[in-house]
């Protein structure tokens, strides 16, 4: 599992996913200082040491699956995999597989951080591209995310994906969607797979 999250990256339309690399490291420290992204995160304040220990974490967990978002339109010279291209990162896509009752669900995340890369359809072709992956890739057949109800470009943003709601918790402010992959789901994610380029 480990040596499957190192060894690829996606490219899509607009956007380019590579692994969490220790070169991201530095900006996406200075992105988790903005305390409306640990709001939207529901995030804690990290020292850069910890955030150098968080990113090590992230890659050695099976559980999880870290993707940096690249804009391919900032990308300098030709994208090479392997390399980080902290140039062009406006952003990151997480699966979690934490749930004990079933290890086929993903509970997605997605954050663009860069404030002029939003608004232009990154953030909506790096859920769908993580979703075709984790088809794939992870066997995950049913999605879901936790959004912060004051959070309305990303509740948008899922609902448009076909996500519906299936809890609100009054106490944490926060709306849970869930995403069933039927057998057209699966096959759209399929095809969408098909037409990314992977690099490895």
């Amino acid at each position: 599992m480990e040596k499957e999250k190192e060894s690829v990256s996606l490219e899509g339309a607009k956007v380019i996913l590579v692994p969490y690399m220790k070169q991201h490291v530095p900006k996406y420290h200075q992105w988790m200082q903005d305390p409306a992204l640990l709001q939207a995160t529901g995030s804690e304040p990290l020292t850069l040491d910890q955030e150098y220990q968080m990113q090590l974490t992230w890659t050695q967990d099976p559980n999880k699956q870290t993707f940096i978002v690249l804009d391919k339109q900032l990308v300098v010279g030709e994208f090479k995999h392997g390399e980080a291209h902290e140039e062009a990162m406006v952003g990151d896509v997480n699966l979690y597989m934490n749930d004990l009752d079933d290890p086929q669900m993903g509970e997605v995340e997605i954050m663009i951080a860069e404030p002029k890369s939003r608004g232009k359809g990154h953030g909506k072709e790096s859920v769908l591209m993580m979703m075709a992956f984790a088809v794939v890739k992870l066997g995950i057949h049913i999605f879901r995310v936790k959004i912060g109800e004051s959070n309305g470009a990303s509740l948008s943003l899922f609902r448009k994906l076909g996500f519906e709601e299936t809890s609100h918790s009054e106490i944490f402010k926060e709306v849970t969607l869930e995403l069933n992959v039927t057998k057209a789901k699966h096959e759209e994610l399929l095809h969408l797979m098909g037409s990314l380029v992977t690099h490895t």
